[in-house]
């Protein structure tokens, strides 16, 4: 493309999920209860673990920190966009757009190994009770936690980086209502080539490392399971393997129907997708762990009886 054909974009225009105004009068206020919700059920969760010494575990420290990222995550998006519905605009400034970009695949890659190492913990609890203690050690789940952190980190680095060497010409309107990396690299005027070599190979192998070892403990915990002699033994261990499960199942069936294939096949239907995977994931995560564990359900119904008291002694 000639040189007078090129611009500098400053800013993007994200169009959100619908181009008439009563639908988007409707989004905003069903985006902004998922978000409180979201908000409010994690921060529980992180709360209840935090105060209840039963539950100072490798298990609920991992689902701790998921909290944490499943917060941090669904806070890269969708704020902007009620701001934005606020403020009656749809811009987003090119240094916001690439800092979402970079946030965006941070987190959600620590999701994925967050998962993994939770099913590693799985792993040892059902296929090795009687060394549980000694292998999962405070000292190795503080290294696995600080290790996702670092190679999330890096990886979105990386992809950031490939992402603002791209030439961004007239056309800077986004059919999503945040920065979504194949939404942006469709806009891109340059060759793209690089950026897609990067998802398939760097971000196939971040994707598929954790997915891998999902699977590898989860088919040994089976066949272990399998093993014992009485039906009520099985559903016990594999009931304490049901809401990570759920939330492996919902997660990564997202990413495989959105992410997983060239940036070019994206088309405006996958926003649905997206919005599952962004949205709704770490929505549905509070729930599903404290509704099917009776721990979680002690923990959160001493934590509410304890924050009565307290309101009332007050008072």
């Amino acid at each position: 493309m000639d040189g007078d054909n090129q611009t500098t974009v400053t800013e993007f225009l994200l169009l959100g999920l619908s181009g008439q105004s009563e639908q988007e009068d409707v989004l905003f206020g069903l985006f902004l209860g998922m978000y409180l919700v979201t908000i409010i059920g994690n921060l529980l969760i992180i709360l209840a673990i935090s105060r209840d010494s039963h539950l100072h575990t490798p298990m609920y420290f991992f689902l701790a920190n998921l909290s944490c990222v499943d917060i941090c995550f669904s806070s890269v998006t969708i704020p902007k966009m009620l701001v934005n519905h606020i403020l009656g605009s749809k811009s987003i400034s090119y240094v916001e757009c690439m800092t979402q970009i970079y946030f965006f695949v941070t987190f959600p890659n620590m999701d994925g190994f967050l998962l993994c190492v939770m099913a590693y913990d799985r792993y040892v609890a059902i296929c090795c009770p009687l060394h549980y203690t000694m292998i999962m050690k405070p000292k190795l789940c503080i290294l696995l936690v600080v290790a996702s952190w670092v190679i999330t980190n890096l990886h979105a680095l990386l992809h950031t980086l490939l992402m603002v060497q791209l030439t961004f010409c007239f056309n800077n309107t986004v059919h999503h209502f945040f920065c979504d990396p194949y939404a942006i690299l469709k806009l891109s005027c340059s060759d793209t080539f690089i950026n897609d070599l990067m998802v398939f190979t760097v971000g196939g192998l971040i994707f598929l490392t954790p997915f891998t070892c999902i699977i590898l403990s989860y088919a040994y915990i089976l066949s272990n399971v399998l093993k014992l002699p009485s039906a009520h033994g099985i559903r016990r261990a594999l009931s304490t393997c049901g809401s990570h499960l759920t939330v492996v199942s919902l997660f990564y069936g997202a990413i495989l129907g959105v992410y997983m294939r060239p940036s070019s096949s994206y088309s405006v239907q996958d926003t649905v997708a997206t919005v599952i995977f962004t949205v709704v994931t770490p929505l549905v995560n509070p729930f599903i762990y404290s509704l099917r564990n009776q721990d979680m359900k002690g923990a959160l119904r001493k934590l509410v009886i304890r924050r009565l008291i307290l309101s009332r002694v007050q008072n």
